[in-house]
């Protein structure tokens, strides 16, 4: 059962125009990699998930910070470098100055089986239902994510979710990450609304968080339970699961 509740001053605000969702934590689940990783690393699978999202998200905001985005590079390849990185460091491979090309002889083939899973993520089981909802009542719906636009293509695809999103929008137009200012923005500018007529939905606290900060109504949901960030702001409100968002359109 999903329970939705206003947080803490939050001010009432007017019944959205729109919704937005993040993809990766939010409708897709990032760890549900872990059965394939436990596989092809006994003892180790659900480390591994845990580690090579941490580091995608790491490297998300070093390339979009460092020089003013200098380094900027593609999810696809963040997410590629990152899994390298969690192997690693999962079987204490020795990075020595010759270790690249003995590296991917030794796991070059768990690495592409591993990025083939990332682009047919598990789906929350409540997340087709909700999104046929939004769909029947007419609300604008889309998703606004760090992925590659290849990358959401073929998620949207593998969960059963195409022609339920009116748009499919990734930062990779502006070079730029989430949390930055101009990745967010792009919801705007593909709905042609406001921020504060969308709600944007997010499992993840910290992107509820910049999305709050730029000024759109926003949903955290909160699967795990875990306490939102401490930095005096809190999102419009905060969910169980993604039927949540359904509380912004009462009928």
């Amino acid at each position: 059962m999903s329970i939705t509740q206003p947080t803490a001053g939050a001010v009432a605000a007017e019944r959205p125009r729109a919704v937005l969702f993040d993809a990766y934590g939010t409708l897709f689940d990032v760890y549900s990699v872990a059965a394939l990783a436990e596989r092809l690393f006994p003892g180790q699978g659900q480390a591994l998930s845990v580690l090579w999202r941490d580091k995608q998200i790491e490297y998300t905001r070093l390339v979009t910070t460092s020089n003013d985005g200098a380094h900027y590079q593609p999810f696809s390849t963040l997410t590629r470098a990152a899994l390298i990185y969690a192997i690693k460091k999962v079987t204490a491979y020795a990075d020595g100055t010759s270790a690249t090309s003995q590296f991917l002889i030794c796991f070059g083939a768990q690495i592409e089986l591993l990025l083939a899973q990332y682009n047919q993520l598990d789906a929350f089981p409540e997340n087709l239902g909700v999104l046929q909802q939004l769909k029947a009542e007419g609300v604008t719906t889309g998703i606004l994510s760090n992925g590659d636009a290849t990358m959401l293509q073929a998620a949207l695809h593998s969960s059963g979710f195409d022609g339920l999103l009116d748009h499919v929008i990734s930062v990779d137009a502006v070079r730029k990450f989430k949390t930055h200012p101009a990745a967010y923005a792009l919801g705007e500018q593909a709905t042609g609304l406001a921020a504060a007529d969308i709600v944007f939905v997010s499992s993840n606290a910290w992107d509820a968080l910049g999305a709050t900060w730029y000024g759109y109504q926003t949903l955290w949901v909160n699967r795990a339970q875990l306490p939102f960030e401490e930095l005096g702001c809190q999102p419009t409100r905060v969910g169980r699961d993604l039927r949540a968002v359904l509380e912004f359109f009462p009928v």
